[in-house]
């Protein structure tokens, strides 16, 4: 069961505001573009409104550095060796990945599913560690894709996270696509949905992103009570049953309360 490759940035264009330097905004956005995959010259400067010129520029001077590679068979551009090397120096999430993934390795052979950890960039679920499942039917994602988080159960409790104010503030300029008949579409709806979750204390996707797949999220804490990450579980719809939700929660709770305990350390 594997799930799409991460959604393209919306933009390329240069936000409002002091000291943005246009060609590194746009070189930046080349790079989130080609964190989903290999990509065409002309499909980069399509989906990011930019005229092929800057683009090939913008390329070139990618592939020089080592930000970027171009396959001469099929003309396409991915990702260089270089983006993966700046990419260890970050080190904002290794305290809670090192703590998280012995308990969500424990969790999915537990639950016999498979168990994700991620965090909020925007309006992006970010995924940094993932468990999987020991059996052969499972989801299928990888460490760094970016997801929308409006449509994942994972980056909705991330987004309950935030106050009432930041969310709405981050997702009214957004335009919620449909990826199932089940994806939440309208801001109202959605914002009334984190106030539950707010309440509730986890959040749910009902093959809102993928036909099929299910899953429960818990938001996870550090020592200030800050929403730093989420973890879930995530299933096969067949392999749900009428309790699945309320006993997914249960165990899934059972590894996020020693790992909220251990950021308070």
């Amino acid at each position: 069961m594997d799930e799409p490759s991460a959604a393209a940035p919306r933009s390329a264009e240069v936000p409002h505001g002091h000291g943005v330097v246009k060609s590194a905004d746009r070189a930046l956005a080349v790079l989130e573009l080609l964190s989903g995959g290999r990509h065409r010259l002309v499909d980069i400067a399509e989906q990011l409104s930019l005229p092929l010129s800057s683009v090939h520029g913008l390329l070139a001077t990618l592939v020089h550095r080592g930000f970027a590679e171009f396959d001469q068979g099929d003309r396409t551009y991915s990702l260089g060796l270089k983006a993966w090397t700046v990419g260890q120096g970050y080190e904002g999430h290794h305290d809670v990945v090192g703590l998280a993934l012995p308990l969500m390795k424990q969790l999915a052979a537990e639950t016999e599913e498979t168990v994700q950890l991620s965090r909020l960039e925007g309006i992006d679920n970010v995924y940094i560690a993932i468990a999987e499942s020991p059996q052969p039917m499972k989801l299928v994602s990888a460490v760094g894709m970016r997801l929308p988080a409006y449509a994942i159960g994972l980056g909705k409790a991330l987004l309950a996270g935030l106050s009432a104010e930041e969310a709405e503030r981050r997702l009214s300029d957004v335009e919620l696509r449909r990826f199932t008949p089940y994806t939440v579409r309208e801001l109202p709806a959605l914002l009334a949905e984190l106030r539950e979750i707010r309440e509730r204390g986890y959040a749910t996707d009902d093959e809102e992103y993928i036909i099929g797949c299910r899953c429960v999220a818990i938001p996870v804490h550090d020592h200030s009570g800050v929403v730093v990450a989420a973890m879930s579980v995530s299933a096969p719809t067949p392999r749900c049953g009428p309790n699945w939700v309320e006993h997914t929660r249960e165990a899934l709770s059972g590894a996020v309360r020693p790992l909220e305990s251990r950021l308070r350390r």
